[in-house]
């Protein structure tokens, strides 16, 4: 059976009768390159807790077909509270996630509207980009391919995404 259904809206938040606690709704845009598709998937499985309480993870997999894939791609990074860039040479190679994607959170972020917060897949020269100025995950830039183990690095990223959002999104209780 579905939790979804059980969730009743209040305002702009959530109430979950699961754990009775009241979460503000919080929509994070992740910007990867396709070749990094499986690390993607194991960083959305460690914020499965966070989805739980109110965390929006959206990427282009929830497009449907006949979608507009610049504007529904625009739509949600506008509309995002967060922005996790999923930084990798091939997410450097890609014109469309390094001019498009990661240039529009960029401006966000300056402007206020949104987080934006590095997430380093794999080695990559990511300190020449505008993302150099954040401070990125896991702990100290090292990339998450760099670890003996992954999810203990992906643990970490996601423990660190928390923390930010609850700093960020107060008064949140994510």
């Amino acid at each position: 059976m579905s939790g979804a259904g059980n969730h009743r809206r209040h305002g702009t938040r959530l109430v979950s009768p699961l754990c009775a606690l009241e979460v503000a709704l919080v929509r994070v845009f992740m910007s990867y390159c396709h070749a990094d598709e499986a690390l993607r998937d194991r960083l959305e499985v460690h914020l499965t807790p966070l989805k739980r309480r109110g965390l929006a993870v959206w990427h282009d997999r929830r497009m449907l077909p006949g979608d507009e894939i610049d504007e529904g791609i625009q739509e949600a990074l506008a509309a995002a509270d967060v922005a996790l860039m999923l930084v990798s040479p091939d997410f450097l190679a890609s014109a469309y996630c390094h001019d498009v994607e990661m240039q529009l959170a960029v401006d966000r972020h300056r402007a206020g509207l949104c987080r934006v917060i590095p997430v380093i897949l794999r080695p990559c020269d990511w300190s020449s980009t505008p993302l150099r100025q954040l401070l990125a995950l896991p702990r100290d830039g090292k990339p998450v391919t760099r670890w003996a183990d992954q999810d203990q690095a992906l643990y970490e990223v996601a423990v660190a995404i928390r923390k930010s959002v609850t700093e960020w999104s107060r008064p949140s209780e994510i």
